[in-house]
């Protein structure tokens, strides 16, 4: 159990700290870069061996590794983002309620089995997203006002939603064909690495194009995110192997949890202003997660 919380913790951490960056004026983009690194370094301790990348490239699953690397940087980002635009709870809500994408592929790639319980849930929770996305009619912004959708509050959260869930996919898909336990801390590892490399190239074009300037403290703010981001699967596997014939409803609680400690934090250190049709819909998410996992 105390590794649940962990998890729970930790992961609730990551988007609350892009909260911090946009308070203290930190570059989130670098944050996240350097983040990347301190993962790979954290691994590679924890492990206690450093990456062979030679060896790493002639495995069937290191493509795979690239690919998602780069898709955790873009992710990671329009998280960070969608924090500062629509805020902790809405951010947390598209983010964790992402679980449902790879759920679905999984019935048409995998044979799974959905019970009436668990396709209830689906339908609860993308209610549950609509509802907590659903804007409010006290709009300040002149732009929102006359935009018919508006980009923060509904495609950005959106993004997230799709983008969490094919990264949430391509997992369970490498899981399922190539990892085991002995290769699984070298993908993660590769994912990590590869994730700075991709981030590290778009820096140095932004510095070359003179876009943006080399912020020093964006390197302290990625280790203090990286670190609790390592261990917080660090956590959720140790809770999956503890657990693991109860994998399909430890996630959906673990993300259940990550939801409702969010948006207390959101509503009571933060201040958000959320609509009583927002707060309806994250109770939802919440009903919808729970009917997942006890399905």
């Amino acid at each position: 159990m105390i590794y649940l919380l962990g998890s729970i913790l930790l992961s609730s951490y990551l988007t609350i700290a892009f909260k911090w960056c946009d308070r203290f004026k930190i570059n989130k983009i670098q944050a996240i870069l350097f983040n990347y690194l301190t993962c790979a370094i954290t691994g590679s301790m924890v492990i206690g061996a450093v990456p062979d990348y030679a060896h790493y490239s002639l495995e069937p699953w290191f493509k795979y590794a690239l690919i998602m690397g780069a898709l955790f940087f873009v992710t990671f980002n329009l998280i960070a983002l969608a924090v500062q635009k629509s805020g902790l709870a809405v951010a947390s809500v598209a983010s964790k309620l992402s679980l449902i994408i790879p759920f679905i592929v999984s019935i048409f790639l995998y044979n799974e089995t959905a019970g009436w319980l668990k396709l209830a849930g689906i339908v609860l929770a993308l209610i549950a997203v609509v509802l907590t996305l659903y804007p409010s009619n006290k709009i300040n912004n002149t732009a929102q006002k006359t935009s018919g959708i508006s980009f923060d509050k509904i495609i950005l959260p959106l993004m997230v939603f799709v983008g969490t869930g094919i990264v949430d996919t391509m997992v369970k898909y490498v899981q399922h064909h190539f990892i085991t336990d002995v290769n699984k801390d070298d993908f993660l590892i590769s994912c990590f690495s590869a994730a700075f490399a991709v981030g590290f190239l778009f820096l140095v074009i932004q510095l070359l194009r003179k876009k943006e300037s080399f912020q020093p403290v964006s390197v302290l703010a990625g280790i203090a995110i990286g670190i609790p981001n390592y261990f917080s699967i660090w956590c959720l596997v140790r809770v999956l192997k503890n657990f693991g014939d109860s994998s399909s409803v430890i996630i959906p609680i673990n993300n259940m949890g990550i939801v409702l400690f969010s948006a207390i934090v959101a509503w009571l250190v933060f201040k958000e202003k959320l609509t009583t049709t927002n707060w309806f819909g994250i109770a939802l998410s919440i009903a919808a997660i729970l009917m997942i996992a006890l399905a």
